[in-house]
């Protein structure tokens, strides 16, 4: 509890009150919000007071702050991440990307793509069922939306399985790993997905270009064959305020 005897801090009620404007389109995206001396002769608080308020805005997602110019509304489109549909055979198997599902007709690109044939880290070599240290194929991409970095992805394959294939180069072709797995006959026909939020790690907070505060959200995706055989396993790291989780299904 703060020290105003049970009173909401002041900082907090300013940042609701600038996350009321924003939200009534008072302040659109790419707008700048007033600065620290606006507000502080605006609420009559002190420097700190003002920047924490905005510190706290930029901490959720909703404000950026630019070098010299101030702190500005994000004029980024959250990402609707459409769980199940993006995953369905109907998706990859007619040679679409899972993201199309998710962005539409917004402008993707993959801006690093890095292949390479390593040791099992112990962890995906629990899930995969295989000795550690076991070669696998990783590929490791970051991928950027409308110009900003949204998602880091590690793909671990059993390197025996994908050995000469599309799936160690750079390019997989239509439909990407999952159409060249049924390809191979090893189609992935169950996913399961563990979600959970944490603060990024400074190398992911530069890759992502995350301000300062603003949390990931790391999805482990497992794919399975029709015989039970792990095929892939996905850790991605996601900007958690450029995401919205979707998952529709029948009851």
């Amino acid at each position: 509890m703060s020290r105003e005897t049970g009173r909401q801090p002041k900082y907090q009620r300013i940042a609701a009150e600038l996350r009321a404007a924003v939200d009534a389109g008072r302040y659109g995206p790419g707008d700048r919000l007033p600065g620290e001396n606006d507000l502080m002769a605006e609420h009559g608080v002190a420097r700190m007071t003002a920047r924490q308020a905005l510190g706290l805005l930029q901490t959720e997602g909703i404000a950026e702050a630019r070098k010299g110019a101030g702190v500005f509304v994000r004029d980024f489109r959250p990402i609707r991440r459409r769980g199940i549909e993006r995953l369905a055979r109907a998706q990859w198997g007619e040679g679409r990307s899972v993201w199309s599902a998710d962005i539409g007709n917004r402008e993707l690109a993959v801006d690093s793509v890095e292949v390479a044939q390593e040791p099992a880290p112990a962890a995906v070599a629990g899930v995969m069922g295989l000795d550690e240290n076991a070669d696998l194929c990783v590929r490791r991409r970051r991928f950027v939306l409308d110009g900003k970095p949204v998602l880091l992805s590690t793909s671990y394959l059993p390197a025996d399985l994908v050995a000469d294939t599309p799936i160690t180069q750079p390019d997989t072709g239509p439909g990407g790993v999952y159409a060249r797995l049924a390809d191979l006959g090893h189609a992935p026909a169950r996913f399961r997905e563990e979600v959970r939020s944490r603060m990024p790690g400074p190398d992911e907070g530069e890759r992502l270009a995350l301000p300062s505060g603003v949390p990931v959200v790391q999805i482990a995706r497992t794919a399975f064959d029709a015989e039970g055989r792990v095929v892939e396993v996905n850790e991605m790291v996601l900007d958690s305020a450029a995401y919205v989780l979707e998952y529709d299904f029948e009851a």
